[in-house]
């Protein structure tokens, strides 16, 4: 077994600019986009190169195939190329395997700097059903990707004012078009590649002794008859024009015409299999072409088209984060100063709460009948009665009916129905953000970036298993702090839940992958890794977690103590209800994302051959979304003290996951709307796959709206029942 040249990751030399330059650089994807990636191979003149073959993929469905295991392609041969035997599986990481990479050695034969004009490869014969599959294949778009020196195979473009090239990685199977005669579809392969293999030397000691470094790899396609050959199985003409290699089996009316003998109508699409064969001969070109204009560091930038676009749009989507969260810290400056800071120090220097009223001492007035000098008598008018003189003389206290947030103090902090459910929530959620955060810093400063493949998912996988810590202490202490007994059960509950309803899902879906024969489907083995480092990993580290916040830490303590018969909630407007609080709160932050929400559903779901890039525009989008949320939530969570509702809780923690439900209604708009999946398994996949997506951004968001409300309400209760 190969071991993956992608999982070898070591750190690229970086200029001595400073780091805020580089982050800044990031969003321009321009120059010094990667900091880490796959390490420099160099080649000296005559070297074998090997090139693996990967997968087929299409924009219009989610199932991906494995190279080989299609029925109409060359099989490997099992003899040794650069070194390496052919059908040998390389090594992947986990990311790889998730993504659907199936990478495997083939019989292509390189050689840095040796050019071949044409070089047979094999002639392959298929049955009409690997005919009808190559043609479905086709008729879904699908394209074939296969790596160079860790560079996926690019189809190359030039804009229309042929200033630029850029690559889309892949390319096409085949082609189809319409018989001018019949009408009827028609249905190519290309079954001649050209390889454009582009180099320059190799920097340092390295290139001056020869050593190159390959900066591009283009595959060119050609659909070729496959008569018309020399005796070494290449094509007579092969820059001439050449009929296509038309894949088409002709009916075997005599067969069709016994099965359905009392029938003038013989099916043309009848899947019965007679034992016809097409062969199929394949061939390939290599060139080899200097170019000094691509550093090696920035190949890949070819393979982000639009940069200079979307670059704008980007900003514009910076821009209306920022208006919308400067409105919204206008609101909470306005509530904080205003009303909280200003309540909250009139009652902490001479009021005490209790029962609703404020018990105020009345101040003193001046026994000398001491008076301003605009204050004028007014006779027998202005003459104190001796009601008044009594009242004077006297320090007794009067009652000063309230209303609002300060009603609640015995019952705000009152533990919310459903608590061992909410601890364990909790608890993952903190999981989640410590697994984003470091996923969006490591993208953004380069250590994972498209050329270390699967390297996203397989970062992101490790982090949360070791979040799986902090997952189990900050679960613990708020079940601690809801008198929770049972902190075993409690752990359980957390190391198990989320992960266990995700991993069913995943599951339950993988079946259906699993009858299409699809590379998506993951193995059993992976199957049987991602449940050792759940159980076996995850597991502990949440144990370890929740026995330290259980037993070396204090519960979060509240500022009042809680009456032990609950307030009556009045009739609540319908804003403040649970749903609408919900989903009005929820517009806000999704109103911030929305614009790079398209960007991101294009790269995963509509082109499949771009990469997204611009992780330095997502963390600051990100940042305000979590800026948005927190504002969003003190606002609401006011509101809703104010209207003397004290269920506050779960309220926080859905206002915060509101902004999911329009995330996943944007999701189903870019599939009616924008894309073209076909067929019911990737619809199902689709929307099975956005619903986990928004369920983890919703409980990663409900936890950053849980522990701000928290916060705020610990906050104005200490505060304003502070001692003077």
């Amino acid at each position: 077994m190969e071991q993956s040249a992608l999982s070898r990751l070591s750190i690229y030399p970086v200029s001595s600019r400073p780091v805020v330059g580089i982050f800044l650089r990031q969003w321009h994807a321009g120059a010094d986009l990667f900091l880490a990636g796959w390490s420099i191979r160099s080649y000296v003149d005559n070297e074998a190169i090997p090139l693996h073959v990967n997968k087929v993929y299409s924009d219009n469905t989610q199932l991906q195939y494995a190279y080989y295991d299609l029925p109409f392609v060359c099989p490997p041969t099992g003899q040794k190329h650069a070194g390496r035997a052919s059908g040998r599986n390389v090594h992947l990481n986990l990311g790889e395997v998730l993504r659907g990479d199936r990478i495997m050695t083939s019989d292509y034969e390189l050689a840095i700097g040796q050019d071949v004009e044409c070089q047979y490869l094999c002639s392959h014969t298929t049955d009409r059903k690997g005919i009808q599959r190559a043609q479905q294949l086709i008729e879904d778009g699908y394209v074939a990707e296969w790596i160079v020196d860790n560079l996926p195979g690019a189809t190359s473009f030039v804009t229309v004012d042929k200033t630029h090239r850029y690559y889309a990685a892949g390319f096409k199977m085949g082609y189809k078009d319409f018989s001018p005669i019949t009408g009827n579809p028609r249905y190519f392969m290309n079954n001649h590649h050209t390889f454009v293999i582009r180099w320059r030397k190799a920097p340092g000691r390295t290139g001056r002794h020869g050593g190159k470094v390959i900066v591009g790899f283009e595959v060119y396609t050609k659909s070729i008859e496959a008569g018309r050959r020399d005796r070494n199985g290449c094509p007579q003409e092969l820059h001439g024009e050449n009929d296509g290699m038309e894949l088409f089996v002709a009916h075997n009316n005599t067969q069709l015409a016994s099965k359905y003998p009392h029938s003038s109508y013989l099916p043309a699409d009848d899947e019965n299999d007679d034992g016809t064969t097409v062969t199929i001969p394949y061939s390939y070109s290599v060139y080899y072409r200097e170019d000094e204009r691509i550093e090696w560091s920035k190949r890949w930038d070819l393979y982000f088209n639009n940069q200079e676009q979307s670059t704008g749009i980007h900003w514009l989507a910076i821009l209306n984060s920022v208006v919308i969260c400067g409105f919204l810290a206008t609101v909470v400056v306005m509530i904080i100063a205003k009303t909280i800071l200003g309540d909250g120090k009139r009652t902490s220097k001479d009021e005490s709460l209790e029962d609703g009223k404020i018990n105020k001492i009345k101040p003193k007035k001046s026994r000398t009948g001491d008076r301003s000098p605009r204050e004028k008598s007014n006779g027998l008018l202005d003459q104190k009665t001796d009601a008044d003189q009594d009242d004077d003389s006297s320090d007794d206290e009067f009652i000063e009916d309230i209303t609002g947030w300060k009603l609640l103090h015995g019952d705000v902090f009152r533990a919310p129905p459903h608590a061992t459910l909410l601890a364990p929530i909790v608890g993952s959620g903190t999981q989640l953000i410590f697994m984003a955060t470091g996923l969006l810093l490591l993208s953004t400063f380069g250590v994972l970036n498209p050329s270390f493949r699967g390297g996203f998912v397989s970062v992101g996988m490790g982090l949360f298993v070791f979040a799986g810590l902090f997952s189990g202490y900050f679960s613990s202490r708020v079940y601690k702090t809801f008198n929770g007994k049972d902190w075993r059960g409690n752990t359980l509950k957390t190391a198990l839940l989320f992960p266990g309803l995700l991993f069913s899902t995943i599951f339950i879906l993988n079946l259906f992958v699993w009858a299409q024969a699809s590379s998506t489907a993951l193995p059993f083995g992976t199957l049987i890794g991602l449940i050792a480092l759940w159980l076996l990993i995850q597991l502990p580290l949440v144990y370890c977690g929740s026995w330290f916040g259980f037993f070396h830490s204090t519960p979060y303590e509240h500022p009042t103590k809680t009456h032990s018969i609950a307030r009556q909630i009045p009739e609540q407007v319908w804003y403040t209800k649970g749903i609408y609080t919900v989903l009005l709160a929820g517009l806000v932050p999704f109103a911030v994302l929305f614009i790079e929400l398209l960007f991101i559903f294009q790269s995963i779901w509509q082109d499949k051959s771009g990469y997204y890039y611009v992780f330095g525009f997502l963390s600051v989008v990100s940042a305000l979304s979590i800026v948005a949320v927190v504002e969003v939530t003190i606002v609401a969570t006011y509101v809703q003290l104010c209207a003397e509702n004290y269920h506050w809780w779960w309220q926080s923690f859905f206002i915060g996951s509101g902004s999911a439900f329009w995330i996943f209604i944007y999701c189903s708009w870019f599939y009616w709307f924008k894309l073209h999946i076909q067929g019911f398994i990737s619809g199902l996949l689709f929307f099975s796959y956005s619903l986990m997506a928004c369920a983890v951004y919703g409980l990663l968001m409900g936890t950053v709206a849980f522990l701000t409300a928290y916060a705020f309400v610990r906050r104005i209760y200490g505060y304003a029942l502070s001692p003077a």
